[in-house]
């Protein structure tokens, strides 16, 4: 049985989520913009050894809960599992109203491309 230390955690715990105002104001303030038709994210490199995640997925844009509560599981549920590949950076994940007529693999795969884009532009981050 290999370490603990060695197996990668896909757990989406507290410390991986932007949690306060400041941390938002924070990214807000000063990020690289990565989107495409159905999402916008917002990207600022953090001080920490993990990437963290918060989301902003608006009434305007998805009218219904139960439509934002999808976008935002789909969101959560790929983070988690590429967290690993991701460089320090703090990321705010927002909607379109076109993600509303993607279908949850559509949606994972936008999603998954946003992810490559991160790691192609912060890659020299992992080697400072």
């Amino acid at each position: 049985m290999s370490d603990e230390s060695e197996v990668e955690c896909f757990h989406f715990s507290r410390d991986k989520k932007l949690l306060t105002a400041d941390h938002y104001k924070n990214v807000f303030a000063k990020a690289q913009r990565f989107g495409n038709h159905s999402f916008t994210v917002l990207v600022r490199k953090n001080e920490l050894d993990h990437p963290r995640l918060g989301m902003a997925i608006s009434k305007k844009n998805a009218k219904r809960a139960v439509d934002r509560n999808r976008i935002k599981r789909i969101f959560r549920e790929s983070f988690r599992i590429n967290q690993h590949k991701l460089p320090s950076v703090d990321i705010i994940a927002m909607s379109k109203p076109s993600a509303l007529k993607l279908d949850n693999l559509e949606m994972r795969n936008q999603i998954d491309r946003q992810w490559h884009f991160i790691r192609k532009k912060f890659a020299s981050l992992e080697t400072e």
